[in-house]
């Protein structure tokens, strides 16, 4: 099966990159190479996830941001088309990873997980914490979204990820939850991608707004009205919106 890799060590489809086609990731669909590790000083963030992931390139679009306003970093991902955590296991690559140490964040990403994916969800993310912290690491939760059509999904997702932080005593990034409160404040933002179920650019970028106020401590609202990576233009009163859902979902679900 495919491979995504971030950064020093990649495999992703065409479709992949919306956006990021320029930031230095290798194109070629054989193309790979081995990772390097952070640097000294570099503040480093291992993925594990799935599409949800790399489709926009979540993991380079957190290292930009972190990098151009917060503290240097270094940012791998494990991200393989339609794994969740219990393939990530018995696949073993994301293991290695985590086993070569120096990570001090480890962000775990399944699917939505609202009902069946759930138990899976929670045992797997108890198993994948003893290993993350056994090398030094802290465990966090990427906290997704159901495909639109299950909608009615959104609140069972949400307990799903907040139910696993809890029970790893990790980070929780609630990427969900800032799109329902982007949603609040304009019900016609195009947050999910052209299937209805990965995000768009605007999506994954609210993602990486989440997440880059926790580790940063810096306030989003603060940030320029760009998306790091993109070409395109998004007006001023989206990316508003945007900084604005980020501080609002973290206030709320955010685990000290």
């Amino acid at each position: 099966m495919p491979k995504s890799w971030h950064r020093r060590s990649i495999r992703v489809s065409g479709t992949a990159l919306s956006g990021f086609l320029a930031a230095g990731f290798l194109l070629a669909c054989g193309a790979q190479t081995a990772p390097t590790g952070p640097a000294a000083g570099e503040v480093a963030i291992l993925f594990v996830g799935n599409s949800l992931t790399y489709t926009n390139g979540l993991p380079l679009m957190l290292e930009k941001l972190l990098d151009e306003h917060g503290s240097p970093t270094y940012v791998e991902s494990v991200a393989f088309p339609n794994y969740g955590l219990p393939d990530h296991w018995s696949d073993g690559t994301a293991l290695g990873r985590i086993a070569s140490g120096g990570w001090d964040v480890v962000i775990l990403q399944q699917g939505p997980s609202a009902t069946e994916g759930r138990p899976y969800l929670l045992d797997f993310s108890e198993s994948f914490a003893e290993r993350i912290r056994a090398t030094g690491g802290r465990p966090a939760l990427y906290m997704v979204w159901p495909a639109s059509s299950r909608s009615f999904d959104f609140d069972g997702v949400s307990d799903s990820y907040e139910t696993a932080a809890e029970l790893v005593d990790g980070l929780l990034f609630p990427a969900g939850e800032a799109w329902r409160a982007a949603w609040r404040a304009d019900p016609e933002l195009a947050l999910y991608g052209a299937d209805g179920f990965h995000p768009s650019v605007l999506g994954t970028y609210l993602a990486a707004v989440v997440m880059y106020q926790q580790l940063s401590g810096n306030d989003p609202r603060d940030l320029p009205a760009t998306i790091p990576g993109t070409s395109g233009v998004v007006d001023s009163a989206t990316m508003d919106i945007l900084h604005q859902a980020a501080v609002e979902a973290n206030a709320e679900y955010a685990r000290p």
